[in-house]
Order: C-alpha cells, then sequence, then structure tokens
C-alpha cells in the first residue's frame, strides 16, 4: 500500500482587501461578498509508495508548500482528500511547533510527545538529536535567544531522529551554513536506505537529482510534469529560460538601482543589461551559455582614456569575477561632454548555480569613480548538471582500467 496517496485536491483562500471585511461577510445584512478567491491548488493527484523519496520543484506561488502542509494535515482540502500510512514528521516552517519561552531541550521532548512517542523513547533519542544539531550549551537555553540557524539545526535534527515513516521537508536545509547542509544530505541519503518515505521541496536542482527517485514539477496550483528527476528538472530549467526570454525586455527597460552609488559625476551609466547569444536581455543564464554585459555611460564632461568595468558577486556578497576596458587592453581614447559609450563584456558564463550581482562602473584612468553601481543588476544561474561550488567547467572525463603490479 502507498505511503502518501492525494486524489483530487483543490485548495482555496479567501482574500480580503481590508480586515474589516471579514467581519462584515459574517453578519446577517451583508449580502455582497466581500473576498476574492485564490485556488492554491486545482486538482492535485499524487502517490508515494513507501519508501520512495519524491522531489517536487515549481516557482514560487505554484502551490509546493501548501501541498507539503495538506499532507502533513497543517491544512484541511477544500475537495479531494489525503490518505498517509505511518508516523509524519514535518519540517515545514522554521522551528514550528516550537515554544519560544522554552529550552531546547524542553521542545525536543514537546515534539516528540506531540508526535505520539513514549518519553523514555524520546530519553534514548535526546543524545543523537542534540549531537547532531551541535548546538552545544544552547540546548539548555530558551529558544527565542537561537538564531535561525540554531533554529534549524534542532528542528531539523528533531523530526528526523523520532524515526519518522514519513518525512516531509519544505526547503529547510536553505537556512543552514554548509557543513549543516552537507551533513544533512547524508542523512537524507541514510534515510533514504532504511526505506523511510520522503517528500521535498527545493529549489536545489541539483540536490533533487541527487536525492530523488522521482520528481513533479508544479505550476499555478496544478502538477504540470512528473517523472524521473532528469526530465522534471530539464522541463523545469527549460520553462524558467522560456518565461525570462518572454519578459526579458521588461526587465531591460527597468530603471536603474544599486545597493550603494558613487563617483564624481563625470560621466553617468544609463544602462546595465544581461543579454544572451541572440542579443536579448535576460536575468536567467544556463550554466555555459555565452552571454554579454552591456554598459552605456553618458558623459557631463569630458574624459581623456575612461576606463568601463564590472564585477560579478554571489548572494554572500563575495567577488566572483571582475574585469575592466583597461585589463581586457581595450583603450576608450578621448570622450567629449555630451558623448555616450556603450561597452560589452561577452564570456561564456561558467558559474555554478546560484544567484548574482552585476556592479558597474566607469572610472578615470587613475582608478578614481566617475560613477560606480553597486548590484545595479541581478541575475540567475541554473544548471541540470548540479555541479557543486562556485564554477562550472565544461569537463571531459577519461577512463582506463591499470592493471596491477605484481608483488
Amino acid at each position: 500500500m502507498a505511503a502518501v496517496v492525494v486524489q483530487n485536491v483543490w485548495k482555496v483562500f479567501h482574500q480580503y482587501r481590508r480586515p474589516s471585511d471579514r467581519i462584515f461577510e459574517l453578519l446577517p445584512f451583508g449580502s455582497r461578498r466581500a473576498h476574492s478567491d485564490f485556488w492554491a491548488l486545482k486538482d492535485v493527484s499524487l502517490r508515494v509508495e513507501r519508501g520512495e523519496v519524491l522531489g517536487i520543484v515549481g516557482p514560487n506561488g505554484s502551490g509546493k508548500s501548501t501541498l507539503l502542509e495538506i499532507v502533513s494535515g497543517i491544512l484541511r482540502p477544500t475537495r479531494g482528500r489525503v490518505a498517509t500510512q505511518g508516523r509524519v514528521a514535518a519540517l515545514l516552517e522554521l522551528g514550528a511547533g516550537f515554544n519560544p519561552e522554552f529550552t531546547g531541550r524542553e521542545n525536543v521532548f514537546l515534539s516528540g510527545e506531540v508526535m505520539g512517542l513514549p518519553r523514555g523513547e524520546i530519553e534514548r533519542a535526546f543524545p543523537r538529536i542534540a549531537a547532531f544539531a551541535d548546538i552545544g550549551d544552547f540546548i539548555d537555553r530558551p529558544v527565542k535567544e537561537y538564531s535561525s540557524g540554531m533554529y534549524v539545526r534542532l528542528a531539523f535534527s528533531t523530526a528526523i531522529h523520532v524515526e519518522p515513516e514519513i518525512l516531509i521537508v519544505d526547503e529547510a536545509l536553505a537556512v543552514g551554513d554548509a557543513i549543516f547542509a552537507n551533513r544533512c544530505i547524508h542523512k537524507f541519503e541514510e534515510l533514504k536506505e532504511r526505506k523511510v518515505t520522503v517528500l521535498f521541496v527545493s529549489h536545489d536542482l541539483g540536490l533533487v537529482k541527487r536525492l530523488a527517485d522521482r520528481a513533479v514539477l508544479m505550476l499555478n496550483g496544478r502538477v504540470e510534469a512528473e517523472g524521473s528527476p532528469r526530465d522534471v528538472v530539464n522541463r523545469y530549467v527549460g520553462l524558467v529560460v522560456e518565461r525570462e526570454k518572454r519578459s526579458g525586455n521588461e526587465a531591460g527597460a527597468a530603471a536603474l538601482a544599486s545597493s550603494f552609488r558613487h563617483g564624481d559625476g563625470t560621466s553617468e551609466i544609463t544602462r546595465v543589461e544581461l543579454v544572451n547569444s541572440a542579443g536579448e536581455p535576460c536575468r536567467i543564464v544556463l550554466s555555459g551559455e555565452r552571454v554579454s554585459i552591456r554598459v552605456a555611460a553618458r558623459f557631463r564632461r569630458s574624459s581623456s582614456d575612461p576606463i568601463i568595468g564590472i564585477m560579478i558577486r554571489n548572494r554572500l556578497g563575495i567577488d566572483v569575477f571582475g574585469t575592466n576596458t583597461r585589463l581586457e587592453k581595450r583603450e576608450l581614447g578621448d570622450v567629449a561632454a555630451g558623448e555616450e559609450l556603450e561597452v560589452e563584456f561577452e564570456f561564456d558564463c561558467l558559474l555554478a548555480q546560484q544567484e548574482y550581482t552585476v556592479t558597474a562602473a566607469t572610472q578615470h584612468w587613475d582608478g578614481t569613480s566617475q560613477d560606480w553601481l553597486d548590484d545595479v543588476l541581478s541575475f540567475r544561474v541554473v544548471d541540470p548538471r548540479g555541479a557543486a561550488g562556485l564554477a562550472s567547467f565544461p569537463t571531459e572525463v577519461r577512463h582506463r582500467k591499470v592493471m596491477g603490479r605484481a608483488l
């Protein structure tokens, strides 16, 4: 028998323009409907077998989290039914179910008792929970004093050590640090070997391909695709790229805004664009794709041999790649007041999948700033391969068998 069965599930949320509209609808003389309906799920049907790991992907607002909340019993469907066979442990929100006034130790016991575990069983599991969470003496401090990383460490450790038969996880690992995330991945693989049924939502497509037996793509509240993780991930990536192409012109026309701007005003950067190989503005790039960053600047005063440059940073603010016209040995000559320059930096985007920002600058030959815009443009790199690290190099792999020498 399947561990999870979702049959023709619909879920509607009522949206009100004002809080008072809720009260108005309850009054006996209120004849006008004061809300609009938002259907988060529309006729969703799924079947997850015992011991299967199901990865769920899709853009924000596609219904992924709502589906997991219904499967875990937090929400009730508007229509349809959900059946689960086995003890369910869910990690859907940061520290969900924790009492902020209780210590970490007290919350572990509270969570176990809510799931119906005998106190003796929780006591036996507690050393493993504390060791995996690795938060030290904070285990005996109120959780309201925890950082977000401590919250997720303890919540995840509790969920996986109460011997669940069905584990439901919604993007919880995005909060932990790299070491803890790697530890969680190994734990997922261990749960997979133990035939624990797992449903998890993740924007890390490489993780979905690595851990899932099967994947589902959700779009606008419906199941858009279902099948092998590789096929579903590739379809999702293709969908994202096509959507971005359609909206590229709007993105390229957006007003310049940066996190910090400075310079002496000799020139003004008027446009920064990321464009694909077809010359179309884009904000989502396939790893390895040939792209260009175009920077246009209007000069208010004359300038001799100005420099125009770019810097790409990852979401942690770490400089990943930077160059400028002087480094590339491309002198711009003398520019008169009122003239405009456009410089295009073309390269193969060998970045690994994550979000990045572009900083653009115009400078005098001595390096002082004319106009400097930090984080003026953001973009995302997607990579069906799911390569780890900061870069994704095209790689050829060769192998051969080497005969061992006789001793």
